[in-house]
């Protein structure tokens, strides 16, 4: 049975299927039944794969990739100026054809005056489409956008952990790889770019081609680990969700679905800053009253973003986004200071330093009511900061104190956070290392002192209660240690004195 299943794997093409064009990866010119974006027929020809055998026509259609003509098959066309206002729509579909063929780009050598004559081409249509000498036809647009889905959207190499097979190999210090076939990707990009803000691009006949199936490829590629690549696809995306209102709720939605896979399984995921990049911008037009939907978007995959080992790559991104929210909604900083302390890194020194930075950065815009709800929890993970034997952590927490406003929160609840914090100052005085961080806890305890000293002599006596009762129980301890070393001596003479 096996056997058989192994030879039905090697089944020779019929004489019908020979003639199906899309075995060699193209389709025939203006065949559309595959959809606007289809890319089931694209041809992927990457640097760190072998594409197939070329077997079959060299012509090819725009609804699909080709690979690349014999040399000397393609020859460049006449310039749009050169030819009547007349006869461009016809020239421009002309060079989409040259333009969906694909080279190795893994031979710098092979195939160079193709690779030429397709870059002039793209070159030529872009600036077609930027100086808007003349609006495209819908035909046009549609098979435009079927050119640029053959060439963008494509399989991407596999990451460099996955070629080494190092699973917690820092991110921050791979070497990123870079697209070879950049030098025509780039073009196409900006192709794109300057049709989605071309002002003669009317968005209800584009809708038809840049539809939810062309942005969920789209937001695939931004795992590209080419940040050139991932820079383009941040601006396009941006501003088809400002040019396509409909398509707004499905971005958002289809953004969270990569959050949840990256949070919750991968943790790999090359494009999250450039994605809160273009969050950071979509919430700060949110409109007030705040919808649920957005509240949802803040606890359900911003905040969990806190999460990952990667934080340090995307983290200023993500405080931002934060910090936005909580300047819409002011509410919203009881709810984002208790998920920070969720959160909360034990053993990750650096990345404590990153969330006392965004703390601080909260509490700037946390009003009087919202932080008397968090502040008892929050003070009791400042205290443990400000004890930390890494000396940047207890010194970046100590720095809230230079903050006049949450000095001045602080301050109008001291009675509560003082009892709280008292000891932690007291321990870095007497026993921290570092003297910038002793030095800066003495600055601290002086500012209480001068706040309210009936309040600091009170918890300076509870301290020294407290202290006392802990010296009572160590000497207890210990004598009750000593007891029972004196009888399992004596036990040990008696039964010797038997013996």
């Amino acid at each position: 049975m096996f056997k058989k299943i192994i030879k039905g794997g090697h089944k020779k093409p019929s004489k019908s299927d020979a003639n199906d064009p899309s075995l060699y990866g193209y389709g025939q010119p203006g065949n559309r039944n595959s959809g606007s974006v289809s890319t089931a027929n694209v041809v992927v020809n990457h640097a760190s794969r072998a594409g197939p055998a070329a077997s079959g026509p060299n012509s090819v259609g725009v609804g699909g990739a080709a690979l690349a003509p014999p040399s000397g098959t393609v020859e460049p066309l006449p310039l749009f100026r050169d030819v009547p206002v007349s006869e461009r729509q016809t020239l421009f579909l002309r060079k989409l054809q040259i333009c969906c063929y694909q080279f190795d780009f893994s031979d710098t050598i092979k195939s160079a005056r193709e690779k030429e004559i397709k870059r002039q081409t793209l070159m030529e249509l872009v600036d077609f489409i930027q100086s808007g000498s003349g609006k495209i036809t819908e035909t046009c647009q549609e098979e435009m956008v079927r050119m640029i889905s053959v060439n963008i959207f494509r399989c991407l190499p596999p990451a460099s952990h996955e070629n080494t097979g190092q699973d917690n190999a820092d991110p921050e210090e791979e070497e990123p790889y870079l697209e070879p076939s950049w030098p025509h990707l780039q073009l196409v990009y900006e192709l794109l770019l300057r049709y989605v803000v071309s002002s003669d691009t009317d968005t209800k006949v584009a809708k038809r081609y840049i539809g939810h199936s062309f942005v969920l490829k789209l937001l695939d590629l931004f795992d590209s680990e080419d940040p050139r690549e991932r820079e383009y696809l941040k601006t396009i995306l941006h501003r088809i969700y400002g040019k396509f209102m409909v398509h707004r709720p499905f971005i958002r939605k289809a953004i969270n679905n990569i959050f949840y896979r990256f949070i919750y399984e991968t943790e790999r995921h090359s494009g999250i800053g450039e994605l809160l990049e273009i969050l950071g911008s979509i919430i700060n037009g949110f409109a007030l009253p705040m919808k649920e939907e957005h509240k949802l978007f803040l606890v359900r995959a911003l905040i969990p973003l806190h999460k990952p080992k990667s934080i340090s790559i995307y983290h200023q991104q993500l405080s931002y986004c934060i910090i936005q929210f909580v300047e819409k909604d002011y509410k919203l900083a009881d709810t984002v200071i208790r998920g920070l302390l969720k959160y909360w890194p034990v053993t990750n020194c650096q990345k404590e330093v990153l969330f006392l930075g965004e703390l601080e950065e909260v509490l700037e815009a946390t009003q009087s009511a919202e932080f008397q709800r968090c502040m008892v929890p929050l003070f009791r993970q400042i205290a443990r900061c400000l004890n930390s034997s890494h000396f940047q952590v207890a010194e970046r927490a100590l720095f809230f104190w230079n903050n006049e406003h949450i000095v001045s929160l602080i301050a109008q609840n001291r009675n509560i956070i003082l009892p709280i914090i008292f000891e932690a100052l007291e321990k870095n005085i007497q026993n921290h290392w570092n003297q910038a961080v002793h030095g800066l806890t003495v600055n601290v305890r002086k500012m209480f002192l001068e706040m309210d000293a009936e309040l600091f002599e009170e918890c300076q006596k509870e301290h020294a209660e407290r202290g006392s009762k802990a010296k009572e129980v160590e000497e207890q301890r210990e004598l009750t240690w000593k007891k029972l070393a004196d009888a399992a001596a004596q036990r040990e003479g008696d039964d010797m004195v038997t013996l």
